[in-house]
């Protein structure tokens, strides 16, 4: 079993890239402060990597 992440988006959406408001949507990330649990899979961490300026990962 991978480990599980928790991811909080922590700034807007509103002015990024199509590509990345797409990413925040296959997070599960629709709204600020809202956190979802994913498991840490290369494709996760992948996206989070592609929108890191705008989440945080706890754990």
């Amino acid at each position: 079993m991978m480990a599980k992440i928790k991811v909080r988006q922590v700034k807007s959406r509103i002015k990024c890239p199509i590509d990345q408001k797409r990413t925040l949507d296959a997070l599960g990330l629709r709204r600020i402060n809202r956190v979802v649990e994913h498991e840490a899979t290369p494709q996760i961490l992948g996206m989070i990597k592609k929108v890191r300026h705008l989440v945080v990962v706890e754990n």
